[in-house]
């Protein structure tokens, strides 16, 4: 190589070095907007029914993608949820039950130390059913029916001539509207309010449905109970006589599909700590507008009843969903990208 062909080369060197320098940072730049949280921790907190973890491996899941650390996710009850996403110890969380938790959120701080936002699940119920067939037999349409003695003794499982309903869990929240309930109809020397672990008592619930025997329980939707025990077909829903809820909100919508079931028709809500919140704006977007439909998450809840129940299959019926719905999930994933940018 000659002279001049060594500073032609040196040249080009140069240029390309130049170039580089000029270039690179608009590929950094293109990297942040593409994941706004790339740098950052978030902490996720959910309750500790395997159930109910499937919307929270969806959340996790973009934002991930959004860049974000995401932390292993604690696990607690509803009221301690709150408490934590309120004092930092949480970031994040897509289980609030916006009228059944607002006691908890409020104690807790509310909007003062809390951003609630989106529509994570809307058209979530509560309430009691009974099995169809003792419920046509016997004309029973209302929770009220169970004040007279003889229909009280179709549901009695442990002869002692009250019926068994199958409550829910303390620390969920509804087993304080069930409480109230209880007195507010006048049911306290008919009824027993059977409480415990909810599912191993369902299990039982259905096993005597399985026997041919009658059945009364508390539920919600979604979850498989919907899957196994089909409203229509095996149970139907019992009316209230009138709303009557814990604090006297009473202006409260309990009516679905024309029958007052007793509990907010309600809408899960993600809720962040408002200090996160406001430094993140991508999470906050992303979930704003993350939402999963009840019909979804009670079919994979489904899965789970069937056998599919480990951590790595939730994660995967997660991946599943969003395969499914990848234009919505993207459409979530770039409205997060340009909140960043505001």
């Amino acid at each position: 190589m000659n002279f001049k062909q060594g500073g032609m080369k040196q040249k080009v060197i140069r240029s390309m070095a130049a170039l580089a320098l000029t270039v690179s940072p608009l590929f950094a730049w293109a990297a942040t907007a593409q994941q706004p949280g790339q740098g950052v921790s978030i902490t996720p907190i959910f309750p500790s029914i395997a159930e109910e973890r499937f919307r929270g491996e969806i959340a996790m899941a973009g934002l991930k993608e959004l860049g974000y650390k995401v932390q292993t996710p604690k696990e607690t009850e509803y009221s301690t949820m709150f408490v934590a996403l309120s004092s930092g110890d949480a970031d994040f969380t897509v289980h609030m039950w916006e009228e059944l938790h607002k006691s908890f959120y409020e104690k807790a701080g509310g909007d003062d130390v809390m951003v609630k936002t989106g529509s994570t699940m809307p058209g979530v119920l509560q309430g009691y059913m009974i099995d169809k067939k003792t419920a046509d037999e016997h004309h029973i349409t209302s929770l009220a029916d169970l004040q007279k003695p003889e229909i009280a003794k179709l549901f009695d499982g442990d002869g002692d001539g009250k019926a068994d309903l199958t409550g829910c869990n303390p620390g969920w929240g509804c087993e304080l509207i069930i409480a109230h309930h209880m007195k507010a109809y006048d049911l306290t020397k008919t009824v027993s309010n059977n409480q415990g672990s909810y599912f191993a008592l369902m299990a039982d619930t259905i096993a005597r449905y399985k026997q041919g025997k009658s059945i009364l329980y508390y539920t919600w939707v979604p979850q498989w109970i919907s899957g196994v025990l089909v409203e229509g077909k095996d149970v139907v829903w019992l009316t209230v006589p009138r709303t009557d809820l814990p604090g006297g909100k009473n202006d409260t919508n309990t009516t679905f599909n024309g029958k007052n079931l007793g509990f907010a028709v309600d809408t899960v809500r993600a809720v962040l700590n408002k200090e996160f919140a406001e430094k993140n704006p991508a999470a906050v977007k992303f979930l704003s507008d993350m939402q999963i439909t009840t019909d979804d998450e009670s079919a994979q809840n489904l899965k789970m009843h069937n056998g599919e129940k480990s951590a790595a299959d939730i994660t995967r019926h997660a991946a599943e969903w969003i395969a499914a719905h990848r234009e919505k999930y993207d459409s979530w994933l770039a409205d997060a990208r340009v909140a960043a940018t505001k």
